[in-house]
């Protein structure tokens, strides 16, 4: 258990296991104790660095809004904090987007990119889901502070009256709209995204992202020559919600990371 002061941040960062590193980012409101048993799985063969992003769990929020292309450059430092010069980072939904902002921005500190439940533009989610993201304000705060995620925050956060604010910024990042398919048309890093069969996430959406990444294209063939760098993986019977505790997520990820790189 450590904190790592990169970018005028107090980044709270744990590690479990050893071999290949591993960055690991929960999902929003969430923290890094939150992917208990992923980060189990996970740390049976690899360093395992978990870590609690701007604002949430054991990481005190700063006077900035709350965006993934600011908490990328946070992980990329903790990486170079760490005397790492590259390492595979994967996340769960806003950890997710902060992993792709990762391999997008700075590719020379990722060496794998797993990126679960997730869209790289705001209208991949279901209209559904978009319409909850447009109606998602400060209010929010008080009821959700009665859910096991704000009693997840009174417990772990250095300031938990800080409460509202991290609902309020998560609002504010929840309202932009955004689209980042040129840039990952562009990523080079080998990734695995991952999502469930019955996701947040429209499936036409999933199959575009996979085809940016380079899949789709032709079959692999029978020694497998023609299979794309980057992966995709549909997990049945799962939700949004439940994904990250599945231990068919780890089941999925590992032969990834363990894969050569450039295989």
């Amino acid at each position: 258990m450590s904190y790592a002061d990169v970018n005028g941040l107090s980044l709270y960062h744990e590690e479990h296991g050893s071999g290949e590193p591993l960055v690991l980012l929960h999902g929003g409101f969430g923290a890094g104790e939150a992917l208990g048993p992923l980060t189990t799985a996970l740390a049976a063969g690899r360093r395992v660095i978990t870590v609690d992003l701007q604002g949430h769990g054991r990481t005190a929020d700063v006077d900035r809004p709350l965006r993934a292309e600011t908490m990328a450059d946070d992980v990329a430092a903790l990486i170079v904090h760490l005397g790492l010069e590259r390492a595979d980072v994967m996340g769960y939904s806003l950890g997710g987007i902060v992993a792709l902002r990762t391999a997008i921005q700075h590719p020379e500190r990722v060496r794998r990119l797993v990126v679960v439940s997730v869209a790289f533009r705001r209208d991949g989610s279901y209209a559904d889901v978009v319409a909850a993201f447009d109606q998602f304000g400060p209010g929010m705060a008080d009821a959700l502070g009665r859910s096991p995620l704000g009693e997840l925050y009174r417990r772990s956060a250095p300031r938990p009256d800080d409460w509202p604010v991290l609902v309020a910024k998560t609002a504010e990042m929840l309202h932009d709209d955004y689209d980042w398919g040129a840039e990952v048309d562009a990523l080079t890093t080998p990734t695995l995204i991952v999502f469930a069969d019955a996701d947040s996430i429209r499936p036409d959406h999933m199959i575009e992202f996979y085809g940016l990444l380079g899949g789709g294209r032709q079959a692999g063939g029978v020694d497998g020559s023609g299979r794309p760098a980057s992966q995709l993986a549909v997990l049945p019977g799962l939700t949004h919600y439940d994904i990250p505790t599945s231990p068919a997520l780890p089941a999925a990820v590992i032969p990834f990371l363990d894969a050569a790189a450039g295989t």
